[in-house]
């Protein structure tokens, strides 16, 4: 079985000209060319700025582009039958299509309503410090321009745990609603800022039946117009995760193998992973946010940084078969609100070891491929102009992903500077071994055994880093090599 990657066609930054899926249409076959086998979209419903919208700030889960609400029919990405074109487009070259999911809010409210709230710690969200007291919010979604196509659900403050914002007051804060499924919050697995239910906008209530009823209606609505294979959830530390064993039970009576991965940030802690799949029984993959924190770090420090540890407590080594793999991606890139972004340098290393390896579903960055360019304001208050280059050799690493990283592994995490491992190869794969070698400081070398049945074959460096060539010897090894700072394939030469 070919090796599978995901790719992440988007970054926050994309032009907000409703351009993107015809773009995703028009590049079908070039990734499929690449060996993508899945491409990751982003929210595709209209959001509360219209035409502006990521998505994340969801409105309208019904609207793909269809409606005139918001200033515009398009979403940020295009119209609904530009996302249907560029999901057929990727179908046709066997690209599964996972859809970015946000169920955790909704924001841009239709209208007002006069609700009992309490004031909470933003710090400490379990601490009211104020007594129940009544404000204007935005909580009403009656969503008039789609006028109850598709589902005729009104949201009003009765689907909604807390608001950030009371509009008579003109004050920005963290309120409680106050309704009949309790004062506080929900329950869920992290205990950062006491609890981390709320995150903005007008917070989803799932103790109601009503939403969660509404919700599992419209993810088989969204699945049978779409035709999606998968789905990427937003934001899932925040939402009980009891919720989704329900949710994902019932989309996969009409998908049974709907693929789904969870956005669980929290880098270095990988117990509270373990502890949401734990929770979800396995339903759903997780990113591997360890793991790419681990990248950053190394990028940073250089020569300083002890490449053998660089796999220490990632949800790759626990738990590989539910590890979604990541150099980077829409949060963590300059600007953002999670940003780390893994510096040129290392990024080739980074991507050698989630593409080259056993173990997790590696997904590629839309920058690292294609590059990205922008302006926008930093922590200092300060425009800032990004320049993000594409990752060198990342074409090549995606060949030797496809044709060579294939069989048993063997490791040598035996120097803090230089790493390497051996792929042996598929016995139904020809030519499908591979040696690679990582250095983050001077040349490296490394003696590796790759396997018998490579015996007295010659292996190159796939990426031209190093001249050298290295015949297997009896026993099935070879010594192979590294430039200082750098990363080498070494693959079976042949005449081709």
């Amino acid at each position: 079985m070919i090796n599978g990657t995901m790719f992440q066609y988007f970054h926050w930054y994309i032009p907000a000209d409703g351009s993107l899926w015809k773009l995703v249409a028009n590049d079908a076959e070039h990734l499929a060319q690449l060996g993508i086998n899945s491409v990751w979209l982003p929210p595709a419903y209209k959001g509360k700025d219209g035409p502006n919208a990521s998505g994340y700030d969801v409105y309208d889960l019904y609207d793909l582009g269809e409606f005139d609400q918001k200033g515009s029919v398009r979403t940020k990405y295009g119209t609904k039958q530009e996302l249907l074109d560029a999901i057929k487009a990727l179908h046709q070259q066997g690209i599964q299509v996972y859809a970015d999911i946000v169920l955790n809010h909704k924001g841009g409210a239709d209208e007002a309503e006069r609700i009992t709230v309490k004031k909470v710690d933003e710090e400490d969200r379990t601490k009211f410090i104020s007594e129940p007291f009544t404000i204007d919010a935005f909580t009403k979604f009656t969503f008039p321009g789609r006028k109850g196509k598709y589902s005729n659900f009104i949201w009003d403050h009765n689907c909604f745990t807390g608001v950030d914002y009371a509009h008579d007051l003109n004050e920005t804060a963290i309120y409680s609603i106050q309704n009949e499924y309790g004062e506080g919050w929900e329950e869920v697995i992290d205990t950062e800022k006491g609890n981390f239910d709320y995150l903005m906008f007008a917070d989803i209530e799932f103790r109601n039946k009503s939403v969660r009823e509404e919700l599992k209606r419209w993810g088989v609505w969204f699945l049978q117009e779409t035709g999606v294979d998968g789905v990427r959830i937003d934001a899932v530390k925040h939402i009980t995760p009891d919720y989704f064993v329900e949710w994902l039970d019932h989309l996969r009576t009409v998908k049974p193998n709907l693929f789904a991965v969870g956005e669980y940030w929290a880098p270095g802690e990988l117990h509270l992973l373990l502890r949401y799949i734990e929770r979800t029984g396995g339903r759903m993959s997780l990113f591997d946010s360890s793991l790419h924190h681990a990248f950053y770090y190394a990028s940073l420090a250089g020569k300083d940084y002890d490449l053998t540890t660089i796999l220490n407590d990632s949800l790759v080594v626990a738990k590989p078969e539910l590890a979604v793999t990541v150099v980077d991606n829409h949060d963590t890139q300059p600007l953002q609100a999670l940003e780390a972004p893994v510096e040129n340098w290392f990024k080739p290393h980074a991507y050698a070891i989630i593409l080259l390896r056993e173990g997790g579903y590696p997904c590629v960055f839309y920058p690292d491929l294609y590059g990205a360019h922008y302006v926008d304001k930093g922590k200092d208050g300060n425009d800032h102009e990004i320049f993000l280059d594409k990752c060198a050799h990342l074409e090549q690493l995606l060949e030797a992903r496809r044709r060579f990283a294939y069989g048993e592994q063997r490791d040598y995490f035996d120097h803090p500077n230089c790493i390497g491992w051996t792929r042996a190869g598929a016995d139904d794969i020809e030519g499908s071994a591979c040696a690679v070698l990582l250095s983050n400081s001077e040349d490296g070398h490394k003696k590796m055994e790759i396997g018998k049945q490579h015996s007295g074959k010659t292996f190159i460096d796939h990426l031209g880093k190093h001249t050298a060539e290295v015949v297997i010897d009896e026993e099935g090894w070879g010594e192979f090599f590294v430039p200082a700072g750098s990363v080498s394939v070494w693959v079976q030469k042949t005449d081709k």
